[in-house]
């Protein structure tokens, strides 16, 4: 027992210094729709991506802000459609617009994009695999957000 407790404070202690000293601030990934935007964001150290929420895109502005003004964001990650042949899909010309709003908005936070080819298809799979049910899977919110978090594990992937 008090091998344990040792190891737990020694991991406690060991979290909260790295969180002190190498706290890099979140990265927040969107997934841009034209109704629905999904979000996903890691953890301060940036090691784990977790599906955030869904906001309607009409809200997503006010959502970012008042995000940004409560917790510390390094880096956003905007998914980027393709098309199998490597050109822009149609819906980039909606994504555009939005960049740059984003960066009149909120300048002091970097823009990074991802591929987000097969994101939706992937998010699907992922559904069926972790046993949603049939009516569950048509949750297109849902669909979103775990889109969103897919496109913030590709860039930690490639990030390291």
């Amino acid at each position: 027992m008090i091998i344990f407790l040792l190891i737990y404070s020694i991991k406690t202690i060991n979290y909260i210094f790295a969180k002190k000293v190498y706290n890099l601030g979140r990265i927040l990934a969107i997934d841009y729709g034209k109704k629905r935007t999904g979000i996903a964001v890691t953890d301060e150290l940036q090691i784990i991506a977790s599906g955030l929420t869904t906001v309607s895109t009409d809200e997503i502005f006010v959502f970012l802000k008042a995000y940004v003004s409560k917790e510390k964001v390094a880096l956003f990650i905007v998914g980027k459609p393709k098309q199998m042949n490597n050109t822009d899909s149609e819906s980039e010309a909606l994504i555009i617009p939005f960049l740059q709003k984003l960066s009149k908005e909120i300048p002091e936070i970097e823009v990074k994009r991802v591929d987000e080819r097969f994101t939706s298809k992937m998010a699907f799979q992922t559904m069926i695999d972790g046993g949603l049910k049939k009516n569950q899977r048509k949750n297109k919110a849902l669909v979103d957000e775990i889109s969103a978090t897919i496109i913030l594990q590709s860039y930690l992937y490639s990030k390291s």
